[in-house]
């Protein structure tokens, strides 16, 4: 009796469907690959300092997706919060149609990229406490006060709304 060959998709650690055609996660590895290939990606927003791993590099190169590094910091310090002007280039890149699919990346898929989403969420008006929640659900035992100031604060009436937004705006 022959057995049937079939493909195991796996996301990446904290992978979550944010909107449609968006998407978040941490950095994805090799056994990440095939699940990641479905989605069929445009465009990636990475937040790291750091550049994404070699294998990344080449999935992106293979696949025909762009990649933008927002995550470039002057003090080279990971763990220093995200910028209020990495937000709003992250928005320019997010909230543009053409970009979708999409996946907004950092190492774990943790602060930054919760940071980026928790702002996103702001944006559509959820109220605080949902946002917190989700936040929190990423975050896990790892939450950084910072972060969650950072998304409270945040001033949605700086971000530019292009003339033909994502549905879910």
């Amino acid at each position: 009796m022959g057995r049937t060959a079939y493909q195991h998709y796996i996301p990446p650690v904290n992978f979550g469907y944010v909107e449609n055609d968006l998407y978040r996660c941490g950095q994805p590895n090799e056994l990440n690959f095939p699940f990641m290939e479905k989605l069929g990606l445009r465009c990636i927003v990475w937040l790291a300092p750091e550049e994404p791993n070699q294998n990344v590099m080449n999935f992106v190169d293979d696949q025909e997706i762009e990649l933008h590094h927002l995550g470039v910091l002057e003090s080279g310090n990971a763990s220093d919060p995200i910028t209020e002007d990495m937000i709003l280039e992250a928005f320019n890149l997010v909230l543009d149609k053409k970009n979708h699919p999409m996946a907004i990346m950092c190492n774990i898929g943790r602060h930054r990229t919760g940071t980026v989403v928790g702002c996103l969420r702001k944006l559509q008006r959820w109220n605080l406490a949902s946002i917190f929640e989700e936040y929190r659900r990423f975050a896990g035992p790892k939450v950084r006060i910072l972060n969650e100031q950072f998304i409270e604060l945040f001033d949605t009436d700086l971000v530019r709304i292009p003339v033909d937004p994502p549905e879910w705006l």
